[in-house]
């Protein structure tokens, strides 16, 4: 709007100067106008256009989505865009289904269509109920299915060709910049409006003295016009547009960094809720530790052994034969993993690490995976849920009879045994004894980081239908396996550096207790003080017992989904919670999250879907650099802040006084264009893409309380307005004297001092709002070139402004004494700057 108010001042200034002066001197006043709203124009579309583009790369990264697929009899990963009709998907629960499809063979699905249809009631897909639809969702099961459509052709492109996606909404910190930029553009009004009033009526004033009160030149017409021009022009530097410009920049820069740091932010506002976070909530598996799985240790006839590449021959030998044949067809018949041969005809052996772990297990013990899924039939199968905590399969055998194959839970799933093979591989009873052996195998694997799976089996009746839901007791224990699942190099610095940062971290895993706790231990996670609890432990507690329990607790392992979210609810109240998940049933506490950060390797489309920051290598240092990077943007955008309120209170004072006292504004409009242009866009550009520095992870962090405009930067701003308006006030009176400065040319080479200083006086506070309570702010400034090259520009144009463009911005040339002490006055407020650093706050 004041840009448009400008642009009509420009047209009628034009108007009145063509016809009172001609062509072309008239026209300089308009014609510099015209220029200063192009060139803020102009810059700003700009910027906002690189942003745009760089939104548009994010968006596309956003979609990268990978899916395993069999075509041309061999099974690969490859992205959804590059599916094509009569291709074999393989989707597993969680899965989105990724184009129009015909169910080929699978078990259990249950597909989700709200997305499509609005039902909440999930849909049994089948032989009979083949059709699946692009943009729905596996609820449960896994299966096969070959692509009928893709792209815009699917119903899911159907729907998404009718809507046009809409962009972010405005950020917390934006909605709360938007409340001061309000307030401070009405402040700018009042004073433009009595400037204006204080000027005009210094006109009429002289025009009363001398009579000519209804007699009117072109001049004073003109003069009128100029008063206007300055009274919206200080409206103009009063309205701090490049405050959501600022935002904007600094979030889009950070993003664009995070991409590089293996991070994708989903949503524009994580990156700055990341910076205020207090508490992390982190899974184990993937994200503390490697996610690359080996069995290191069993237990198998009651017997415990070492697994080693050098003693799978020794092993096989100490179990019975009839054993070790019951153990493969577990590990090979009741696993959601498959063992194929890819493109370079190598063995790949594909599924979740536990699973991926198992069957190199198998594969060591000579087991033929082919072999064992031939010689029986599969009748039913439940894939692992996290609320059962266990998977299952029942299999015809080949010389008939049912048997179900079940594991999970090493502590879940013993206790659905009542007997167990000894080591003669005779099946017995399961005593106490052995019971308590078995637990204290469970315990020992545990305190060693391993995570424990229990393999058992049943013979079933022969009246048993693929209808009925597999037992979940009379099992017979094969044995107990413990898998090493190292954790990630650099972890336990990052949870150090969390802890300095004043960020908890908790760790909420479904594993065993003592697992739990020995990894956490191994992280720096679990300290002398702090809780580790199970999720059934947990949900006992009352509303009281959690509020005093739930500070404390640094570990909650056999956790459910809703013990996550329960957790995160509570916790909440108090602090911002930045939450991992990977699951489908990750969902709600992803949700319920101040920030959800989904494992792009290991998650599930729904977890991402859920989430507002994608960690592209399930790294939790990655989370680190994340919030390292929130607190980035919060503090660089408070570094804009301080400096666009100086310029704002000088401006503004400096006007308004002169005005007042003077009858005169020293600053034209033009000359506010192009501060408002230093201070706005420029601005923006340098102090919002400073990088993060390590110094920001040893502070505590803002949390949902802290001020925005915090007493730092009051002082700053204060102090430095003070400086900048007593400098120039001292010139505006005293200037003609100090410099000898007589004749006609007088006035205007003292308002080219002023204005040259005002200017100066922002560039050197711009490197002074570099850090805002250090007082070394040249460390690293030659590392952000942007920074470099936006004073180095805005320097290099105050030149080109005062000597060459004079007609169009009321300037004229200095001399070599003059530009000196303009460039010593702005130099001076940096010693200054950094003395008022010295005053606490």
């Amino acid at each position: 709007m004041t840009l448009m108010i400008l642009g009509a001042c420009a047209f009628v200034s034009l108007i009145v100067g063509i016809a009172m002066e001609g062509w072309p001197k008239g026209a300089h006043d308009g014609l510099g106008i015209v220029a200063s709203i192009l060139l803020v124009v102009f810059v700003t579309a700009t910027s906002d256009y690189r942003q745009s583009l760089q939104f548009r790369d994010l968006e596309k990264e956003k979609k990268k989505i990978t899916i395993q697929v069999t075509r041309n009899a061999c099974r690969q990963k490859m992205s959804i865009y590059d599916l094509l009709p009569g291709d074999i998907v393989h989707l597993n629960i969680g899965d989105q289904v990724p184009a129009d499809g015909l169910f080929v063979s699978g078990y259990s699905v249950l597909i989700d269509e709200s997305s499509l249809t609005g039902e909440c009631e999930p849909v049994m897909v089948n032989a009979e109920n083949p059709f699946m639809l692009s943009g729905t969702k596996l609820q449960d099961g896994s299966c096969k299915m070959m692509v009928t459509t893709v792209g815009m052709r699917t119903q899911w492109g159907k729907l998404m060709a009718t809507l046009s996606e809409g962009g972010d909404d405005e950020t917390p910190l934006q909605v709360k910049l938007n409340g001061v930029a309000t307030i401070i553009g009405k402040v700018g009004l009042f004073f433009a409006v009595v400037t204006f009033a204080v000027l005009v009526q210094g006109l009429f004033s002289s025009k009363l003295q001398e009579g000519t009160i209804w007699s009117w030149s072109g001049d004073e017409a003109l003069q009128m016009l100029e008063f206007f021009a300055v009274a919206v022009t200080i409206v103009v530097v009063a309205v701090p547009e490049g405050l959501p410009l600022a935002v904007t920049l600094s979030l889009a820069f950070a993003m664009k960094k995070m991409m590089n740091d293996k991070a994708l932010v989903r949503h524009l506002a994580a990156c700055e809720t990341m910076g205020s976070a207090t508490s992390i909530c982190s899974d184990k598996t993937g994200t503390l530790t490697t996610n690359h799985m080996t069995v290191v240790k069993s237990c198998i006839c009651m017997g415990v052994k070492e697994v080693g590449n050098n003693n799978k021959a020794s092993f096989c030998s100490e179990i019975p034969e009839s054993t070790v044949k019951l153990l493969l067809q577990s590990i090979f018949t009741n696993t959601g993993g498959e063992i194929v041969i890819n493109k370079s005809g190598k063995r790949e052996i594909l599924g979740t690490p536990t699973e991926t772990a198992l069957l190199e297990f198998g594969l060591s013990l000579g087991g033929d995976s082919q072999a064992e899924r031939q010689a029986s039939k599969i009748v039913k199968v439940e894939p692992f849920n996290s609320t059962k905590k266990r998977m299952g399969v029942v299999l015809e055998l080949p010389e008939g009879g049912l048997r179900a194959h079940t594991k999970g839970a090493s502590e879940i799933v013993l206790a659905g045994c009542d007997k167990v093979i000894n080591s003669d591989g005779e099946v017995i009873p399961l005593d106490e004894e052995s019971i308590n052996h078995l637990n204290d195998t469970i315990n020992q694997f545990a305190n060693e980081a391993l995570r424990t799976l229990c393999l058992a089996y049943m013979e079933l009746e022969n009246g048993f239908s693929p209808h009925n839901a597999i037992p979940v007791s009379g099992y017979t224990c094969i044995g107990i396996v413990g898998i090493k699942d190292p954790v990630r190099p650099g972890v336990k610095e990052s949870v150090a550096t969390c802890r300095s940062a004043g960020i908890t971290v908790r760790m909420v895993t479904g594993d065993n207790i003592n697992t739990a706790k020995a990894i956490a231990r191994e992280c720096g996670i679990l300290t002398d003080d702090g809780i580790a609890i199970e999720g059934p432990d947990f949900r006992e507690k009352s509303q009281e017992e959690l509020l005093t329990l739930i500070p404390k607790i640094q570990v909650m392992a056999r956790s459910s989904p809703m013990d996550k979210h329960t957790l995160v609810k509570h916790l909440r109240t108090n602090e911002v919670v930045a939450v991992t998940g990977d699951g489908t049933n990750d969902a709600p506490a992803l949700h319920e999250a101040d920030i959800g950060l989904a494992m792009g390797i290991a998650g599930t489309e729904v977890a991402k879907e859920s989430a507002d920051v994608i960690i592209l290598d399930d790294n939790f240092s990655t989370i680190v650099t994340v919030a390292k990077w929130g607190r980035s943007v919060y503090i660089n955008i408070q570094k804009f802040v301080q400096f666009q309120l100086t310029v704002n209170v000088v401006a503004l004072i400096v006007n308004f006084s002169s005005a007042c006292l003077t009858g005169s504004a020293p600053l034209t409009a033009v000359q506010l264009l192009w501060v408002n242009m230093i201070m706005d866009t420029l601005g923006a550009l340098a102090l919002a893409t400073e990088p993060p520095t390590d110094e920001l992870m040893k502070r505590s962090p803002v949390g949902k309380k802290g001020n925005f405009i915090s007493n730092v930067m009051w002082r700053n701003i204060l102090g430095q307005s003070l400086y900048q308006f007593m400098v120039i006030w001292y010139l505006q009176t005293k200037g003609k004297a100090i410099f000898n400065l007589n004749g006609p040319d007088s006035d205007l080479i003292l308002n080219t001092l002023i204005f040259n200083s005002f200017v100066f006086c922002q560039v050197f506070n711009e490197i002074s709002s570099r850090n805002m309570e250090e007082i070394d702010v040249f460390k690293g400034i030659l590392d952000n070139y942007v920074f470099v090259a936006v004073l180095s520009c805005t320097a290099v144009f105050q030149v080109i402004i005062v000597e060459f463009l004079g007609t169009f911005a009321n300037t004229t040339p200095l001399t070599f004494s003059q530009w000196f002490l303009s460039v010593f006055i702005g130099f001076i407020g940096m010693p200054f700057a950094a003395a008022l650093k010295m005053i606490p706050v």
